[in-house]
């Protein structure tokens, strides 16, 4: 069995020092001003009679900050293990520089993550997420997801993140539909939650036989027997094998900065559209000629969706049209009535208003939402491939969704700082917990250099792939299941007891998180 020297259990426990201290409080200063005076500039132009939207939005974005600086205990974590136990990099330095990676990585992140997951909510109440209903879902689905985050991670269990936030938002869902009066009130898209399941099912899979085959391969091809040995005392590896062990940190941290970063992200963008609507609803930075650009898309898209509208089609209200089909998935020929309508109306008011900065604060909400259903609705009709629609009219209605998705799912600059500052401080205060469990008690024997080098290529890899196609998947489980494969590929036997921990926590958190979110949205709900 792994066993720790009482050389690094001292290592491990040492302070970062004063001028560590210090480094960080500065870089923690700045990145919290950047974002606090960049938020009052967006809020200088909200001109509300009431208080209670600020108070609201402050105590949401505290609770979603605080998501991520739970995350950061348990996922960025990772990330440092490796070369933490393998002395190719000291603690503290090893933490701070993933800490600066995975800000990278956020900041250059695409939002594909951050949308795809909120596009598992119940439509209802994202496109009334200002309602109380609306607030109980995001207090719901955050104070459970930090509640079983912070539990795991008590007990040193790598638990998933990103696991705990979709078990939440299912249970928020599932609770949704149970509690509303309204029939045929939607709860979970669950085509959308398979999809998303999959990835989370087969990410550790696929991390244990890759950094299985990765070392079997290595060893294949790198003959040096250093890269396949246990660090004797503290002593740092060979240069070279130190710089692999540091490239690859660095590239799983970038990675993990750049995927389970966006989870916060998206659900932040709800708060703001939620509480200050006028601000956030609609992206603000979108010019006068990039305006001009989405009349003239609009305008195509409305022509290819006449071809395929029934003569005999009747609506009364093509909002409740459009809302209807998001939420039952039934297409009728009325449908396509309410899509061109909405498509229409949407670029005669921005040819009305020249620009979307100039929208009425009085309509921002409803212009967000229409173009939230048109959205979501011709996603569903792409997916389903109902009504049969030719390549060529694809082309244009794609285009009219990018211009879409661009003005009502974008992440401002602050946002982005805010979670990665979250993030590391997340890191620098819990990182130890995880650290000892990934580096000490998965494996009977120590890691050595090569292993360390195969589960963290596994786990950036993946991890990078999942991000591009825009799907969640868990660092905490790429990467343990990438060291479990590692020690089965040196047949250096594994401590079954903590495995068995690690598969609990992996089958236990979606029934836990769906349990405690449907709970907490019940009891805001009524709360608010």
């Amino acid at each position: 069995m792994a066993t720790v020297s009482p050389t690094l259990e001292a290592k491990l426990n040492r302070s970062p020092g004063k001028i560590g201290m210090v480094g960080f409080a500065v870089v923690l200063l700045i990145g919290i001003s950047y974002a606090g005076f960049q938020l009052l500039s967006d809020l200088s132009t909200v001109h509300s009679g009431s208080i209670m939207p600020y108070v609201l939005l402050g105590i949401a974005l505290l609770v979603a900050l605080g998501f991520e600086f739970v995350n950061g205990f348990h996922d960025t974590a990772n990330a440092v293990a490796t070369v933490i136990y393998t002395h190719s990099m000291e603690p503290h330095i090893a933490v701070v520089w993933s800490g600066f990676w995975n800000f990278l990585g956020v900041l250059t992140s695409s939002g594909l993550v951050a949308f795809g997951i909120i596009s598992l909510l119940p439509v209802e109440l994202i496109l009334q997420v200002g309602s109380k209903a609306g607030f109980a879902m995001v207090f719901a689905l955050l104070v459970a997801a930090i509640i079983w985050n912070l539990g795991t991670w008590y007990f040193g269990l790598p638990a998933s993140s990103s696991h705990t936030l979709i078990g939440s938002i299912i249970g928020v869902g599932i609770a949704n539909q149970l509690t509303s009066v309204k029939t045929g009130t939607s709860g979970v898209d669950w085509g959308q939650a398979t999809n998303i399941g999959k990835t989370l099912l087969i990410s550790p899979a696929v991390g244990f036989v890759c950094a299985y085959l990765l070392l079997s391969f290595m060893k294949l091809v790198i003959k040096n027997r250093k890269l396949y040995e246990a660090p004797e005392g503290t002593e740092p590896p060979p240069f070279w094998i130190r710089c692999l062990l540091v490239l690859t940190c660095t590239g799983v941290s970038f990675a993990h900065g750049s995927n389970d970063g966006q989870k916060g992200m998206g659900l932040i963008m709800l708060i703001l559209v939620g509480t200050v609507p006028t601000a956030y609803a609609l992206n603000h930075a979108i010019t006068r000629k990039q305006s001009d650009d989405f009349i003239a898309v609009s305008q195509q898209a409305g022509n290819t969706l006449s071809k395929y509208v029934s003569p005999n089609a009747v609506v009364g209200d093509d909002r409740e049209e459009a809302t209807d089909y998001i939420r039952t998935r039934e297409f009728t020929p009325n449908t396509m009535l309410a899509l061109r309508q909405l498509v229409t109306d949407i670029g005669n008011e921005t040819a009305l208003f020249g620009e979307l900065a100039k929208v009425p604060n009085d309509r921002v909400r409803n212009f967000r939402n229409d173009m939230y259903l048109v959205s979501e609705a011709l996603r569903l009709m792409k997916k389903t491939k109902q009504p049969a629609i030719g390549a060529a009219d694809w082309e244009a209605l794609d285009n009219y969704k990018k211009h879409v998705d661009g003005a009502t799912r974008f992440i401002p600059g602050w946002v982005k700082v805010a979670v990665a500052m979250a993030l590391g401080l997340g890191t620098m205060v819990g990182w130890k917990r995880i650290v000892v469990t990934v580096g000490e008690k998965i494996g009977k024997d120590h890691l050595t250099y090569g292993q360390g080098a195969a589960a963290e290529i596994t786990a950036m890899i993946t991890i990078g792939a999942a991000d591009w196609f825009g799907m969640p998947v868990s660092t905490t489980h790429v990467l343990s299941s990438g060291i479990a494969g590692t020690m089965a590929a040196n047949h250096s036997g594994l401590q079954w007891s903590t495995v068995r921990n690690l598969a609990m926590a992996w089958v236990l958190t979606l029934p836990a998180s769906m349990v405690l979110a449907g709970f907490l949205f019940w009891a805001f709900r009524n709360l608010f």
